[in-house]
């Protein structure tokens, strides 16, 4: 599904964000991406989206070589993948609702049925559907998360990525968090979550890889007899 090739990138001034990075995740496979502030967590992720351009080296997602894309490209590109921020990003003169609706209709969904029935699937999968017509700012910071996450998923995107999607939580928030990506690997999902919360990251029996000064360090692989879940 993702597959990273001695992928650097070096900002104006000369700062290294990423060396030469190798990393390969199967389809279905949920990785937790770690390391320090500074690392070259988002950086990567954002390259993965085409945010930014690689410097050297090459991404493929699904087949497709991301660092070669047109412009015309990368729009459908991005549509394939469902992103979730620290922030939740939220429009607050928007209902629970228009917020999860809003890429279907930037995807050119405009059938009320159709819409109606994908944004309520979502909602219901993170467990909001009874807010639907609530605003961001009646809403807890749990159920703010929740709502980004209906809308990173609302399209069926093979591939999600998470950046610091707990990072303003509770531990027993982050922890129902964490358990809705689960969910969603379960159901054939690909997830990567850059987070720094090593305690939980842990408790989960899944792939771990460290990046420090934007060097890939480490790629554990917890024995599948854990007991964890």
């Amino acid at each position: 599904m993702l597959a990273l090739n001695n992928v650097s990138k070096r900002y104006p001034g000369g700062h290294e964000a990423l060396k030469a990075v190798n990393l390969h995740i199967e389809p279905a496979e949920m990785v937790f991406l770690t390391g320090h502030s500074g690392a070259g967590k988002s950086t990567l992720l954002k390259l993965i989206t085409r945010l930014e351009q690689v410097s050297g080296g090459q991404i493929m997602v699904d087949g497709r070589n991301v660092s070669r894309m047109g412009e015309r490209e990368i729009p459908r590109h991005r549509r394939r993948i469902g992103v979730i921020f620290q922030d939740n990003r939220l429009l607050p003169d928007r209902t629970v609702f228009d917020n999860v609706a809003l890429p279907l209709v930037i995807d050119g969904c405009h059938r009320h049925r159709e819409l109606q029935r994908m944004v309520r699937a979502a909602l219901d999968k993170v467990g909001l559907l009874n807010r639907e017509r609530s605003y961001p700012m009646n809403l807890s910071g749990g159920e703010q998360q929740r709502v980004g996450i209906a809308r990173a998923v609302v399209n069926k995107p093979p591939l999600l990525l998470a950046d610091e999607p707990t990072g303003n939580l509770d531990p027993d928030l982050s922890r129902d968090i964490f358990d809705l990506f689960v969910n969603f690997q379960q159901v054939g999902v690909t997830i990567l979550v850059a987070s720094h919360d090593l305690e939980l990251i842990s408790s989960f029996n899944r792939r771990r890889i460290k990046l420090e000064h934007g060097n890939l360090i480490s790629d554990f692989i917890p024995d599948a007899e854990e007991s964890h879940p």
